[in-house]
């Protein structure tokens, strides 16, 4: 009689909720912000009002969305995981709803020095919650370090990610000393004067930006490696993908080593690539005007990424001629044999 227990079935990991019912909140405010810049004619420095809404909602529905699906894969520290991004997850909510609601009255969200009410609601939201939401990513990262969570090329993924989420988060605490801009009066979207306290350029006020992106095209923009950094584990995610689906053609990448060998030196590039645009936006450079030490940077950057990539694919052991393997279902009915059931083919008496 087989007493064999039947297996127990593997949990499957389950998002994180909050995370993921604020990534689909975004997702919604993302396409209504997207509408309404076409919708409504009102501007703030000739962008709409609804651009910076649009923005942070799309950067915010692509981040907890991969909060959400990295918790959920957490080893250690569940609880923990759990508090942290229900808490990220309420903050992201509160943080956007605030910029949401100065795009509505028309006005600035950012370095805006008004006493009105809901502008304080906003410089407030600002002051404590992003602090908040920064020490939450970081102590994440921290604890991510200690786990193994997925395959090795995974884990690469994640540890990554979320040390240049965290450097993209640092360099949007230098925005306001390094810019050094004098408080100056604009119009907001009626026409109406505001005192902005500072701004986002290097060497050249607000107000020179690039299409969707509001970038300066006349000084520097720590926005530009903000935003690299803070996005760079959507960016590994899909070099991982990319990965797992070429693995089905090309032996040498269905080893997860060389896969993980291949992320790390991606990432690697990709962080030549954050410093090379922070030092060129502290430097007072618009992104779309690199002198030739950036691009010696960035080709530097690039180069460590390909020789990291090839070095890693060289030492992927190559797959060597071997006898065909023994069937699978020859193996398994062989499992069932037991000793009582073995004879041998020749008699032993």
């Amino acid at each position: 009689m087989n007493t064999t227990p039947a297996p127990t079935p593997t949990a499957t990991p389950r998002w994180h909720r909050p995370l993921t019912a604020s990534g689909i909140v975004f997702a919604a405010l993302t396409a209504f912000a997207f509408v309404a810049m076409f919708v409504d004619d009102r501007t703030l420095m000739g962008e709409s009002v609804w651009l910076k809404v649009f923005k942070f909602s799309f950067a915010f529905f692509a981040y907890n969305l991969t909060l959400a699906w990295l918790i959920g894969h957490m080893t250690r520290a569940r609880r923990f995981g759990w508090w942290s991004g229900t808490v990220f997850a309420a903050l992201s909510v509160f943080e956007v709803g605030v910029i949401a609601m100065a795009a509505s009255l028309g006005t600035y969200s950012h370095f805006n020095s008004s006493d009105e009410l809901s502008n304080q609601i906003v410089q407030n939201a600002f002051q404590y919650g992003v602090p908040v939401l920064f020490m939450i990513n970081f102590v994440m990262a921290i604890v991510v370090l200690w786990q193994r969570i997925g395959d090795r090329a995974v884990t690469a993924v994640i540890r990554w990610g979320l040390l240049l989420s965290t450097l993209g988060m640092i360099a949007a605490f230098f925005i306001v000393g390094l810019s050094k801009q004098r408080p100056r009066t604009v119009e907001d979207a009626y026409g109406d004067p505001v005192e902005l306290s500072s701004g986002h350029g290097i060497g050249d006020p607000d107000g020179n930006g690039m299409f969707l992106t509001n970038w300066s095209v006349t000084g520097g923009d720590l926005r530009v490696p903000h935003f690299i950094g803070l996005h760079g584990i959507q960016v590994l995610i899909a070099a991982a993908l990319v990965l797992s689906v070429l693995a089905v053609r090309f032996t040498r990448l269905r080893d997860e080593r060389v896969r993980a060998g291949i992320i790390h030196s991606l990432g690697l590039g990709y962080l030549g690539l954050f410093a090379t645009t922070t030092w060129q936006a502290v430097r007072g450079q618009s992104l779309i005007a690199p002198d030739a030490a950036t691009l010696a940077a960035l080709a530097a950057s690039a180069a460590v990424a390909v020789i990291g990539v090839a070095v890693a694919i060289c030492r992927a052991r190559k797959a060597t001629p071997m006898e065909d393997p023994i069937p699978a279902d020859f193996v398994r009915e062989a499992e069932k044999i037991t000793a009582q059931d073995w004879e041998p083919a020749v008699p032993l008496r």
